[in-house]
């Protein structure tokens, strides 16, 4: 995704290369799609304990469609006036999330629930 977004931004500034934008486009929606697209909606059903699971998957769901509105309003003011910044902008903070979820987020993959909790628990 990165990698996309930076690629679109270089577009967007050299205003070269523009054959190449609805490609650099689908692959950025493709990669989406079987990463963040999907991962976000699992994961918030994994990492919160069985007693708080239902309000936090609300506060979590919440929070990103908020988000996903602040974006989609500002966004296309954003790249009105600054054509290729947005997308460098959002190219650095998929860089940022990859080490965030590298380094940060804890695995859940074959972790029962139970054991995510009590994983959780000793973290904090």
């Amino acid at each position: 995704m990165a990698a996309t977004l930076l690629g679109i931004a270089l577009i967007f500034k050299t205003q070269m290369h523009r054959e190449l934008l609805v490609w650099l486009l689908i692959g950025y929606c493709a990669s989406f799609s079987f990463s963040l697209g999907a991962v976000i909606w699992v994961y918030m059903s994994e990492v919160f304990p069985n007693g708080v699971r239902a309000k936090g998957q609300t506060l979590g769901s919440l929070t990103h469609w908020m988000m996903n509105a602040i974006i989609a309003i500002a966004f296309p003011m954003l790249a009105a006036r600054s054509s290729a910044y947005p997308f460098l902008f959002f190219a650095a903070m998929m860089v940022v999330q990859f080490f965030v979820v590298l380094f940060v987020y804890p695995e859940t993959k074959n972790v029962s629930l139970e054991d995510m909790q009590l994983k959780m628990s000793t973290t904090s």
